[in-house]
């Protein structure tokens, strides 16, 4: 930077009074196209109004009449009529016209008698002669052909500036033009700037991509012993898991440039245009070899074939499918290109895009575990300023946020900065991060919503229950932080601070996630002697888990070891020929196994919430006093020790005393701080 403040700089050219001169503006191709077809168009519609112009008809009685009143100056002798113009309008002119006509056909055969008679009628009358001409008559033909020059002219632009040029340039789509053309992005070597170093929390998928990168560097070494690398690769994971981010990569690190396009790019209203644009793209692609191709959410075109009711062989996607899986077989095994796609939905591909041969390997992104959410967090990290220790908060993050994808942990990083933003912080703190990552999961607090002293206390009574229940199984996950304060759609929340990551389920946690979502509405109806709709969400989720221990996972001994979930082919029930694999009998079974497992972990989460009745009460009490209880605060309270902290309208009163009081006066009691790494009540901003 230094070195460039030295350089002297050029002296600025200026023009006559002194000022920089400004280049000359020059018009672009397209604006200059433009202005000629405005103009040809204002042409044609000045020439179409005077061809359209109304001539006033009149009699042979009435023109002698006008001759005799000398209100005709000028005359024209056709063939078959007369047409002239009179001096002024007539009272009953059409558009104000001066032009007539006379359908005469007597003209041709007495054309010098009509001229003395009409002289001799105005000298009788002393009026002015009119000026008088005779006009042979053409060809018909070549009048009606002369009648259609501005139609032909009007359709002749029309070729020219639209149909031709969009044949010229249409790449196989004939006088579709342009919708032919394939619509990817092309990133060059230069602007690829994406490694395996921006890359992290899959480690397993970027090991079993590596051999690509090293194919596309030197295809000769594959090539000695024979092998063939593989011409497609199919990225499957959650959706933000990092697909895109890893075929960037793969990109960056072979220096090669990388083709992105989506699969719904293809399919447009004309059948066939899918179907070229795919031939275009690998067409482009082979030029530019050795280069990455990414087709981006390749189900949209990629489905399986056959089924539904658009399973016609003239549907727009099965053709660009075909077209797909034709140009996956006609690579060489010296063709440099990679064929990478990206799916959430691999279950519903056709068989024929994912056999060997064309994408023959899958490689699985899954969501990251701990040590690689740790990882994600310091890559996004590196783009803001956080406050030290920096690892230690990204560590807490990491194990606090199960099942995150990438580009969730992506936008705790970036909420935090906004939060430390609008907070006027130095630097993003643990309270920030903490607050991002509740915020992307459950939503923003609500803190100024004004609640009902009734509804808060069902709320109260609501997720003390959740809390207590879940600090009392061994199986659950520990409790992080308890609050009543509205956040998202929720009217409070209990969070939990998982200790590990789990690939699987045990029947152990899955029992005790069942007692944790009975608890709230057990717990309000008990001690708030009402309910309300607010545990829709749990009676929902522990439905579903419910069901899901039936029907997938086997748990249940009337059913036994057999699979009655969804299936996973992608048919859909109200498609041809599909049709449930269980009988009616089986189905009954289900809904009673289903209410059986949450009837007994109702009763059994009842029977341990009438057995911890005053903890329940205490937490409850806490919860209206603090509104926001951390994991600690609440253990305390379940082995009978109360807490003694400031509330948030302590700290409004001690602050509006220290403002009254002045700088003069003593400080306040300082406020006792939350655990190390826990985050404290927000004061609300009433």
């Amino acid at each position: 930077m230094a070195d460039e403040q030295n350089q002297p700089k050029e002296p600025q050219k200026t023009g006559g009074s002194g000022g920089p001169s400004k280049p000359p503006v020059r018009l672009s191709r397209g604006a200059f196209s433009w202005i000629i077809i405005f103009g040809l168009a204002l042409m044609l519609l000045v020439m179409l109004q005077r061809g359209m112009g109304n001539a006033n008809p009149i009699n042979i009685t009435d023109f002698w009449t006008y001759i005799q009143n000398g209100e005709i100056k000028l005359l024209v002798f056709k063939e078959d009529s007369i047409t002239g113009e009179f001096t002024k309008p007539p009272p009953n002119a059409t558009d104000n016209s001066t032009a007539f006509e006379v359908e005469y056909p007597a003209i041709a055969r007495n054309f010098e008698g009509m001229r003395k008679d009409i002289e001799a009628l105005a000298r009788k009358h002393n009026q002015p002669m009119p000026k008088i001409s005779y006009k042979p008559s053409n060809n018909q033909l070549m009048n009606a052909l002369i009648a259609m020059i501005p139609w032909l002219l009007l359709f002749g632009i029309i070729w020219f500036l639209l149909f031709r040029q969009l044949r010229q340039s249409g790449g196989g789509a004939g006088m579709l033009g342009n919708f032919g053309r394939s619509r990817h992005r092309m990133t060059t070597k230069e602007h690829t700037n994406v490694t395996f170093a921006d890359v992290a929390g899959i480690e397993e998928a970027k090991e079993e991509v590596a051999e690509l990168i090293e194919f596309l560097k030197n295809a000769k070494r594959f090539q000695r012993l024979g092998g063939r690398i593989p011409r497609g690769v199919l990225l499957v994971g959650e959706p933000g898991c990092g697909k895109t981010m890893l075929a960037k990569a793969i990109a960056g690190e072979a220096d090669v440039p990388f083709f992105s396009i989506s699969g719904s790019d293809f399919v447009e209203m004309f059948v066939g245009v899918g179907a070229s644009r795919v031939r275009d793209l690998f067409r482009q692609a082979k030029e530019n070899a050795p280069c990455i191709i990414f087709l981006d959410e390749i189900d949209a075109v990629g489905r399986r074939r056959g089924s539904g009711f658009n399973g016609g062989g003239h549907d727009e996607r099965e053709q660009t499918l075909n077209a797909i899986l034709v140009e996956l077989d006609g690579f060489e095994s010296s063709d440099q290109v990679i064929v990478i796609a990206a799916t959430n939905r691999a279950d519903v591909l056709d068989p024929a895009l994912v056999r060997p041969g064309r994408f023959d390997r899958q490689v699985y992104v899954s969501l990251p575990d701990v040590k690689g959410r740790f990882e994600i967090l310091k890559v996004h990290a590196k783009k803001v300023k956080i406050a030290t220790p920096v690892e230690p908060s990204l560590h807490r993050i990491a194990r606090g946020t199960p099942m995150f994808s990438g580009a969730d942990l992506a936008a705790i990083i970036n909420e935090a900065a906004l939060l430390a933003t609008m907070a006027g912080k130095d630097a993003v703190e643990l309270d920030d991060l903490e607050e991002a990552r509740d915020k992307v999961r459950w939503g923003r607090a609500k803190r100024s919503r004004v609640v009902e002293e009734k509804d808060r206390e069902l709320t109260a009574y609501h997720e003390a229950g959740h809390a207590v229940v879940q600090s009392l199984l061994e199986d659950s996950d520990p409790v992080h932080k308890v609050s009543i304060i509205p956040r998202g759609p929720y009217g409070g929340a209990t969070f939990s601070l998982p200790e590990k990551d789990r690939m699987t389920l045990n029947r152990s946690y899955a029992d005790a996630t069942l007692r944790v979502l009975c608890a709230g509405r057990i717990a309000e109806a008990m001690f708030g002697h009402d309910t309300n709709s607010g545990a829709e969400g749990d009676i929902r989720q522990a439905t579903e888990l419910a069901k899901h221990m039936i029907t997938d996972w086997g748990m249940s001994d009337r059913l036994g070891f057999v699979y009655y979930g969804e299936d996973d082919s992608g048919r859909s029930p109200f498609e041809f020929n599909a049709s449930r694999e269980f009988s009616d009998q089986t189905s009954r079974t289900i809904e009673e196994e289903v209410k059986r497992v949450i009837d007994e972990a109702y009763a059994d989460t009842r029977r341990l919430i009438e057995e911890n009745s005053t903890v329940i009460e205490a937490v409850a009490k806490a919860l209206l006093k603090y509104e926001t209880l951390d994991g600690e605060e609440v253990r305390r309270l379940i082995k009978g020790e109360t807490i003694d902290r400031p509330t948030v309208a302590d700290l409004i009163a001690t602050e509006q005393g220290r403002r009254q009081t002045g700088p003069s006066a003593p400080m306040a009691r300082p406020v006792e701080q939350p655990p190390d790494g826990e985050i404290g009540p927000m004061p609300s901003p009433a």
